[in-house]
């Protein structure tokens, strides 16, 4: 499905803030309220806007987090995979190229639970390497 500008600035304004009125949102785009509402439904039929979300001020979030870094061995990413999703301070993992070949992002309320879930993760197999990286503070989130 193709977007246009307006469907961009649309979606923007969303990532802002998705509770935003609908005709709030008709304002914001000098549109029609009628109008609006068939764009995002249309966005959302199309499978471009999958849903809207809660964003938890920082203080309720888990107090520590980390990225990890891997190196897996060859063909074992699927059960590497398989292996951190059973992890419930596992956030996002991303593969990537380079030197690295997941990044794994984790959530945890002690510095116990982020220990033992570092050292579950090491020990996974086909888990050739790892760098863990905590989040000290946050400086720029433009997550949304």
């Amino acid at each position: 499905m193709q977007i246009d500008e307006t469907d961009r600035t649309l979606i923007a304004l969303l990532q802002e803030n998705a509770r935003m009125p609908v005709t709030k949102l008709a304002k914001r785009l000098d549109l029609a309220r009628t109008t609006v509402q068939a764009r995002l439904d249309r966005l959302e039929q199309s499978g471009i806007i999958q849903g809207y979300a809660v964003r938890l001020n920082q203080n309720m979030r888990a107090p520590l987090r980390a990225t990890v870094l891997l190196a897996i061995e060859p063909r074992s990413a699927p059960a590497v995979l398989a292996k951190l999703d059973t992890h419930s301070n596992v956030m996002a993992v991303y593969t990537t190229s380079g030197r690295f070949d997941m990044i794994v992002e984790l959530e945890a309320q002690t510095t116990e639970d982020l220990d033992k879930t570092l050292d579950q993760i090491g020990e996974t197999k086909g888990v050739k390497s790892s760098e863990s990286l905590i989040h000290l503070s946050t400086r720029i989130n433009r997550h949304r």
